[in-house]
């Protein structure tokens, strides 16, 4: 009977080592040798009646070796289920263990492998600490998304002038010279600009201009920087060389469009909100303003969730078996790595491996799990998303496609996943002793904050 034994090398990392004799492997040995007669096919041979000593001399030393380090594993498996070993990876064979297993001269032997053991940990979290930042909604904020919504709504018409820096022109780039002589062999590209992005001089030239007129520009003068970096890099312009800013196109325009932005009245408040609860201006801008709240909330949300994380990682003292992990990504991980490779990715491992452990302990502790139903709710949501403006009741489909995307495992573990995070961090942030902080927008996009879940 196949013996295991233990033995402490470092901290966290444990030896084990498999005694096996004959008697462990020798009949599943036979056994199989006998499978492989029963279905070899050999020329010359019927099916099942190859002589079991040809069986042996073609298949018998790569079916003993496989037989061998088929009971290892087994054996190895079954002690740490039944040890209730936490281990961190895989086992790891010790090279200097390898030995040349012979089928004429069967006997008794040892593998001995390095496991890496799961740190005990103590997780607290009734003292969590975090600020909330409230971003402020303005009014011109308010007005840009009023525009937005009336415009999305307009109607669009084509002028038959150029009259309105808010006009789109649909217009051809001919590459020129300073006197508006195309370039033979030069660049031609067509591109639809607002008559704002360009310059005030420019613009004054394209007032009254007509379909199919054309008018000379030179780059540097016709665009400020940030509209000229975009024109170049439509035109294939490298924009590092100043030279390019230099060119001259002729800018023939092939169609001028105009949004006439959509009325505020009862026809745009019943199409945004069918329920009624928008009857006039002021109810609007409130309830744009309830919406653009909401998802500044959610960004402060997730930018507390990501102290949170830090905290949790930066604040909690985990040791780990490095010697062992380090080897292990340079042998046992998916994608071996060289030493060099594993020694500059050790620090970045251990990091998302301490997050790793520290939010299944929580998952564990707080029972958080994810329903089958909620996973076809999100695949119905992330539909939904792009239907904008219909109900799920406008959708009979909708059932169809989410039970479709319960088949792919792949989308199920996902979601899985995603949703049982989001339930961590929505817990955590439901202990967190919230500190809430005024800021504007652009304070708030200033602050450095990087996600890592």
């Amino acid at each position: 009977m196949a013996t295991i034994t233990r033995e402490n090398i470092g901290n966290l990392n444990d030896k084990l080592t498999v005694n096996l004799s004959k008697e462990d492997y020798m009949p599943s040995f036979e056994k199989s040798l006998k499978t492989y007669a029963k279905n070899a096919n050999i020329p010359g041979f019927r099916k099942g009646m190859v002589p079991s000593g040809l069986i042996k001399k073609m298949y018998g030393q790569s079916v003993f070796t496989e037989e061998i380090l088929r009971t290892v594993e087994k054996e190895l498996n079954e002690y740490v289920a039944k040890e209730k070993i936490d281990i961190l990876a895989q086992p790891l064979p010790f090279e200097n263990d390898s030995r040349t297993l012979d089928i004429n001269n069967p006997g008794d032997y040892a593998f001995a492998f390095e496991i890496g053991l799961k740190p005990d940990l103590n997780i607290n979290v009734d003292d969590l600490k975090g600020t909330f930042y409230k971003i402020q909604v303005t009014d011109e904020a308010i007005e840009d998304e009023l525009n937005r919504i009336r415009s999305r709504y307009g109607k669009m018409t084509e002028p038959e002038t150029v009259s309105n820096e808010e006009e789109v022109l649909n217009v051809k780039f001919t590459e020129a010279d300073a006197e508006g002589n195309a370039v033979e062999g030069g660049i031609e590209k067509d591109n639809s600009l607002l008559v704002k992005y360009f310059t005030p001089e420019v613009q004054q030239q394209l007032m009254g201009k007509k379909k199919d007129d054309t008018i000379l520009i030179q780059l540097t003068k016709a665009f400020e920087d940030k509209e000229r970096d975009f024109v170049m890099e439509d035109l294939g312009l490298d924009k590092a060389d100043a030279a390019n800013a230099e060119k001259f196109f002729n800018l023939a325009i092939t169609k001028i469009g105009f949004v006439e932005k959509a009325e505020l009245n009862e026809e745009l408040f019943k199409s945004l909100y069918p329920d009624g609860k928008v009857t006039n201006e002021e109810e609007l801008r409130n309830a744009i303003k309830e919406e653009i709240q909401k998802y500044y909330d959610k960004q402060s949300s997730n930018q507390l969730q990501d102290q949170l994380y830090h905290e949790l990682v930066d604040h909690n003292q985990i040791s780990f078996p490095e010697s062992f992990l380090k080897r292990w990504l340079e042998k046992g991980a998916e994608e071996p790595k060289t030493a060099e490779e594993a020694e500059k990715d050790l620090p970045t491992f251990l990091n998302q491996l301490k997050w790793t452990l520290i939010s299944s302990k929580l998952i564990n502790e707080n029972n958080i799990t994810v329903q089958p139903e909620e996973i076809k709710e999100y695949a119905r949501r992330q539909i939904a998303s792009y239907m904008q403006g219909q109900s799920f009741g406008d959708m009979p489909w909708l059932d169809e496609y989410a039970n479709r995307m319960m088949n792919d495992k792949k989308f199920v573990d996902e979601t899985y996943m995603r949703l049982q995070t989001e339930k961590l961090f929505d817990l955590l942030e439901s202990k967190t002793q919230k500190t809430e902080e005024p800021i504007t927008l652009e304070e708030f996009q200033h602050k450095h904050h990087h996600h890592h879940h």
